[in-house]
């Protein structure tokens, strides 16, 4: 069977009877019972499923109305790659709800039926904002206002907390125009956490794709039940709406709460284990997500699932766009292969609903071939590593490496190509949206702790140490961890001030992390995913003075983009003209003269100035002048003279601490071939004014 051929799944109503109806696919099972509970989470009767359709299981019974409790027991072959096991129940894939009635030593997961409520979204519609418009901001639920003194205290860390007015405020005055949730679909602490009395704080161990994370949700709506939970949900999202910023949702199809073998099942080990998952030939679980199995999106009815739920957020919640973990595993192929033309991405393109969201992805898993960046199909963005890697190089890393050597390890190719927009790497059929460009993501160093750590610290995380990325290109600029020297504080928010400046002038789509505007530190931690709680996961929201300018800089630079198009291309620009859907660049030395080509791939010329236009309606036309100064020594740098440009506006500064420092020199108008002394490192931006 195709994924669009089977019926639907979960609990249905049956529309000739009106009478509830459970539908569970699994090939391989010889028998399955639907086991019904009480709110105490004792049994109370087992419904017999029977073999109604080809691999489906089903059973339609008045029982099965909103508020009781269920799981499936599963029956079928117990060896090797089968798993079946009748006493071990699992989770039926479709659940709204779901709750651990176990204790965390043996977990036991159940599904609730949910009312299928009504709900008011108003007159607003999703915001549908362009991904030229677009300013993505990364953040957890919990973590965002957990701290938040301004936020009453009942909803800090709840999805109706991140809809307080004062948060949307801070979302607008900041330019993001997208909020991307942490997981959000219902998560368990896996096994070796939950022995060490710690929890999975960021989310990555799915137990149900249709069920809200309840945890997030106020006392109030979890004790009023899950139908309650949905509508803070749903509140949150039209509020969001309201002030104009989408939300994508961060999604874990690629493996699930199961784990591996050594634990016990919890929802596809048990229903259908050789179907579900990639399997090796011995039997054994394929593991390319570093998380204990690897969901089988070959299988037609897994496919069906992961449309079926992200169709279900669309519809049911207003979601507005994914970011996919690990999303080169779910385009293996049954030679678990990556390929770009899999059937589960044809079917996304070719459905109506998913048509207008917003798909990204993060283009690697762990195993063999697993870095995929710049190879997803047309409609797709991705998360671009490379970027992110070019930027630290640049900034961070360089540095240090020049402090050793009294050299420079790495020149402007790199750097220039990632902030025209990475076109070694995307094609020019996906274009420069196709790159979402980020510095910092959850996994990692925040901005701060980039700058103030040469090497990660963490073993607070309970695993020696051995967590988390080594490869950061980081550099504390002579010494480890927070400091009183001022010098060394001077040179981490000059780098800080760099790093965003480049990342929200590149062309492609930026990304922000939840903090990294105003000084969010980890202490060094690059991988606290098991930290939920005030030292390493939750935003502090008591701002330093140094905090409170930096947030003015983001504010500033987010402004810029917005009335530059010419920062925002749509398309590559591989001609000399200037056109309205791209940007022409015109790159020159620090003397204003056209670059040469022997200055790109010497670390010695670090350097650079470059004009980016666009055309407006009409034959007006919009030009930005950008100036990298990457040296610590002062250099002069001349204005470059180009055709019908009258001179040039000081728009942002980041040598200068404060934005009002700024605002002093942009009164003037200085003329092409003015001479200029640059302290670096640092970087300007000047609006090219027309004759």
């Amino acid at each position: 069977m195709q994924a669009h051929d089977f019926p639907e799944f979960g609990v249905t109503t049956q529309p000739e009877t009106g009478t509830p109806v459970l539908r569970v696919w699994s090939a391989h099972a010889t028998s399955m019972q639907c086991v019904c509970f009480d709110d105490a989470g004792n049994e109370t009767v087992r419904l017999p499923m029977s073999l109604s359709a080809e691999q489906v299981w089903e059973v339609a019974d008045a029982r099965l109305v909103p508020g009781t409790w269920y799981a499936l027991s599963v029956d079928g072959p117990s060896e090797l790659p089968h798993r079946f096991d009748p006493d071990a129940l699992v989770v039926d894939p479709y659940a709204r709800h779901v709750q651990d009635f176990g204790t965390p030593q043996t977990p036991r997961w159940l599904g609730r039926i949910v009312a299928n409520e009504p709900f008011d979204w108003g007159a607003t519609e999703p915001p549908r904002t362009s991904l030229r418009d677009s300013v993505v901001y990364e953040l957890h639920v919990k973590g965002m206002t957990k701290l938040a003194h301004f936020v009453p205290e009942p909803l800090r860390g709840t999805y109706a907390g991140l809809a307080d007015p004062n948060v949307i405020t801070h979302l607008k005055r900041l330019g993001v125009t997208a909020v991307e949730l942490l997981p959000v679909q219902a998560f368990a602490s896996e096994r070796h956490l939950r022995e060490d009395d710690r929890t999975n704080y960021w989310g990555y161990n799915t137990v149900s794709f249709f069920a809200p994370h309840a945890a997030y949700a106020s006392d109030a709506a979890r004790a009023a039940g899950p139908e309650a939970i949905a509508r803070e949900f749903k509140g949150m999202v039209r509020l969001l709406h309201e002030a104009g910023i989408e939300v994508y949702l961060d999604v874990v199809y690629n493996h699930t709460a199961d784990q591996g073998d050594d634990c016990p099942p919890v929802s596809f080990a048990g229903l259908d284990r050789a179907s579900y998952y990639r399997c090796l030939t011995d039997g054994g679980l394929l593991d390319v997500t570093g998380c204990g199995n690897s969901v089988d999106t070959n299988t037609p009815a897994v496919q069906r699932l992961i449309l079926d739920s992200l169709r279900y957020w669309v519809t049911e919640f207003g979601i507005d766009g994914f970011r996919f973990d690990l999303a080169v595993t779910l385009g293996r192929d049954h030679l678990h292969t990556y390929t770009a033309s899999h059937p589960l991405f044809a079917a996304m393109a070719q459905d109506d609903v998913l048509q207008t969201v917003k798909l990204i992805a993060e283009p690697w898993d762990v195993g063999i071939g697993g870095w995929q960046t710049g190879k997803f199909p047309v409609g797709w963005s991705e998360w671009n590593d490379e970027y992110r890697d070019r930027l630290r190089k640049f900034w961070v890393d360089s540095f240090a490496q020049a402090r050793i050597s009294g050299h420079h390890s790495e020149g402007l190719a790199g750097l220039s190509t990632a902030m025209a927009g990475s076109s070694d790497q995307i094609s020019d059929a996906r274009g420069p949206l196709a790159s979402v460009n980020l510095v910092t993501a959850h996994d990692g160093f925040t901005l701060r702790d980039l700058v103030s750590y040469n090497v990660k610290h963490n073993l607070m995380n309970g695993e020696l140490g051995r967590d988390g990325s080594s490869n950061n290109h980081s550099f504390n600029f002579g010494y480890e961890g927070e400091t009183s020297d001022l010098k060394i504080r001077r040179s981490r928010r000059l780098a800080v001030r760099n790093l965003l400046g480049t990342l929200l002038i590149s062309s492609g789509v930026p990304m922000l992390v939840a903090g990294d505007e105003m000084g969010r530190t980890q202490h060094g931690n690059n991988n606290p995913y098991n930290q939920d709680n005030a030292e390493f996961g939750w935003l502090s929201w008591n701002l330093a003075p140094e905090d409170e300018q930096l947030l003015d800089h983001v504010r500033r630079l987010t402004s810029i983009r917005r009335e530059y198009l010419a920062l925002r291309p749509a398309q590559y620009n591989h001609t000399s003209r200037t056109r309205d859907d791209s940007a022409r660049l015109e790159w020159f030395d620090a003397l204003g003269q056209p670059m040469p080509d022997s200055l790109w791939h010497t670390p010695v010329a670090r350097s650079l100035q470059y004009i980016a236009s666009t055309r407006l309606h009409g034959d007006g036309r919009n030009r930005v002048l950008v100036i990298i100064h990457g040296v610590e020594d002062p250099a002069p740098f001349y204005l470059p003279r180009v055709n019908k440009v009258a001179g040039y506006r000081l728009l942002w500064d980041s040598s200068a601490e404060d934005v009002a420092e700024i605002d002093t020199d942009a009164m003037s108008l200085m003329m092409p071939g003015t001479r200029i002394r640059l302290s670096g490192p640092s970087m300007r931006l000047y609006a090219a004014v027309d004759e």
